[in-house]
């Protein structure tokens, strides 16, 4: 999102913000996904930059966002990668060859 509409730029975090909160445990959402459902198709760095810039000790379950192939977006076996692997794994999400199936895990909002 662009910096010169503040406002817009608000409701959009806010839009997201309740989005990642209501993916369900068990589930995982794209970063694309996301910014669609908020209503800015095509704005799926944005939501990447939002959760890049999460307040610390935020409780938005953060983990249960991914790219649209399926993969954590995090570099394979960094620290990151490793507790989002974690996170989800602890919620019944199973991985194959790093990747999650989206068919089988993907939040529909409409479940």
């Amino acid at each position: 999102m662009q910096n010169n509409n503040s406002g817009a730029d608000e409701e959009f975090k806010a839009r997201v913000y309740t989005l990642i909160g209501a993916i369900p445990k068990g589930k995982v959402a794209a970063y694309g996904q996301l910014a669609k459902m908020a209503g800015a198709q095509n704005q799926s760095r944005a939501v990447g930059r939002l959760l890049k810039n999460l307040p610390e000790g935020s409780s938005l379950p953060w983990h249960r966002v991914i790219n649209s192939q399926g993969k954590i977006s995090f570099a394979l076996n960094s620290d990151k990668y490793k507790q989002q692997r974690q996170l989800l794994e602890a919620e019944g999400v199973e991985f194959q060859n790093n990747k999650i199936r989206l068919k089988t895990y993907q939040w529909l909002a409409y479940e």
